[in-house]
């Protein structure tokens, strides 16, 4: 499991170092109490957050509860602010090495804490699969998606911790995975990279570790992404100059730390707009049908 305060930075910009540091350490001391209620070790801390690992997934999910109940109950630092976790955890086995662990089950716990909002536990359905009934009634289904490093989409569930809750019903069926007729096609140059079911991330930016690296002196290292989310295809800024995409026939967008759906086909342009770039420094993008044999892919 990992857990880690919401908005810390926001935390240092309200209460200033000393107090924000004093209010994460009351979160941390909370978090290390429910873990140890539970029978669970804590592994380490890294800056605000708690890995720790359980013995079962039920242990798993009443800590992540009683962390989220501890913290709801401390007093505010300031009257504007109030302090929250979120927390995700998976059940499975994984690798112990000098009281450290690791594996594909602690990847996944760390994927499902990434997916979490202030006061939310998320899990996967595998593990909901692996509580007592009456845990487990505790537990809705969200969504099925793709996550970072997984070929297929993975089940994800919400752990519901607060008593009478005011909840957004979900369907009781599990929403459907992406369709597998269509797939995003990048091309840059000689290059071409497919997002679908066998690959549903891209990496974007300058860094030479990029899925597709990106030239142009003006995007950052780690410029942007594409994820495939069931059966969108979504772009994320998390650059300095910005992300602008052109769609056919369209209004040019600028995106600043923003995201954007992509659909039926366009430009994107890195740190300037489309309209600058050379055709060396373009992306085109295009969603094709994945049965089309002439597509190229890398």
């Amino acid at each position: 499991m990992f857990a880690d305060v919401s908005g810390s930075t926001r935390l240092y910009e309200k209460l200033g170092d000393a107090g924000a540091l004093a209010a994460v350490d009351r979160c941390l001391e909370a978090m290390k109490r429910a873990t140890a209620l539970n029978r669970g070790r804590v592994v380490k801390t890294i800056g605000d957050e708690v890995m720790a690992v359980f013995d079962s997934a039920a242990q798993g999910m009443q800590a992540a509860s009683e962390m989220q109940q501890r913290i709801d109950e401390l007093s505010p630092p300031a009257p504007d602010v109030k302090l929250a976790i979120r927390a995700g955890f998976h059940f499975g086995p994984a690798l112990l090495e000098n009281n450290d662990v690791f594996g594909d089950t602690v990847n996944t716990a760390a994927r499902m804490a990434g997916l979490a909002k202030a006061g939310q536990i998320i899990t996967t359905a595998d593990t909901v699969a692996a509580l007592p009934d009456l845990l487990r009634e505790a537990c809705r289904e969200i969504d099925a998606l793709a996550v970072k490093g997984k070929a297929e989409n993975i089940h994800v569930c919400e752990v519901i911790w607060q008593e009478g809750a005011d909840l957004t019903m979900m369907s009781t069926r599990m929403a459907p995975a992406a369709p597998m007729g269509t797939r995003l096609i990048l091309r840059q140059g000689s290059t071409a990279l497919a997002i679908g079911p066998a690959r549903p991330t891209a990496s974007l930016g300058r860094d030479p570790a990029s899925d597709i690296v990106i030239r142009d002196p003006r995007a950052s290292r780690s410029h942007a992404k594409i994820e495939r989310r069931r059966d969108k295809f979504v772009l994320v800024d998390m650059s300095s100059n910005g992300t602008y995409v052109t769609f056919q026939g369209e209004a040019e967008v600028a995106l600043k730390r923003e995201e954007i759906i992509l659909r039926s086909k366009g430009q994107i342009a890195f740190g300037h707009s489309t309209a600058t770039a050379t055709t060396a420094d373009l992306l085109n993008f295009s969603i094709e049908d994945a049965t089309d044999e002439t597509l190229t892919s890398v």
